[in-house]
């Protein structure tokens, strides 16, 4: 029996009503969910980084992170090494983050769209599969940049 999908989840004080239901939204799904958000002292920085880290370190397949927009979230998070965090505006957007470049980790903002829109765009998201084919190439070269800036600041 294949193990469901395991996802963590974070959010700071600006996402904790989207957090909230997009918990419901997963667990109902059968979907395993870590929720890994702030706790009182921490900012949206620590929580990005928490999350990223469980997803490269294969804890969890896939990571969601929730802000005010999404942004500062998805920056914070490809810090991390081998991570590629997307910030999630709309359904199209999903599919190709997870189709054209193997996003990882999807970022969405409270403040920015509602929340029934970001959980039909967490549904194409998490149901979106690499594709693979021309795209491949182009993964491969972010990760040669993530790679070669690296050792520079080594």
């Amino acid at each position: 029996m294949q193990q469901p999908l395991s996802i963590a989840i974070g959010c700071d004080d600006a996402g904790i009503a989207m957090k909230d239901a997009m918990i419901h939204h997963l667990t109902e799904r059968g979907l395993r969910v870590t929720d890994l958000s702030a706790a009182d002292e921490e900012d949206y920085p620590d929580v990005a980084e928490r999350v990223a880290h469980s997803v490269a370190r294969g804890e969890h397949v896939r990571g969601v992170l929730i802000c005010g927009t999404g942004i500062g979230m998805a920056i914070a998070a490809n810090k991390v090494p081998g991570i590629r965090a997307a910030q999630i505006p709309d359904s199209y957007s999903a599919e190709r983050a997870r189709k054209s470049n193997d996003a990882q980790i999807a970022c969405f903002g409270n403040r920015t769209m509602g929340i029934e829109a970001a959980l039909v765009c967490l549904d194409h998201w998490l149901v979106s599969d690499f594709a693979g084919g021309g795209s491949t190439r182009k993964v491969d070269k972010i990760r040669e940049v993530e790679t070669r800036n690296l050792r520079r600041t080594a």
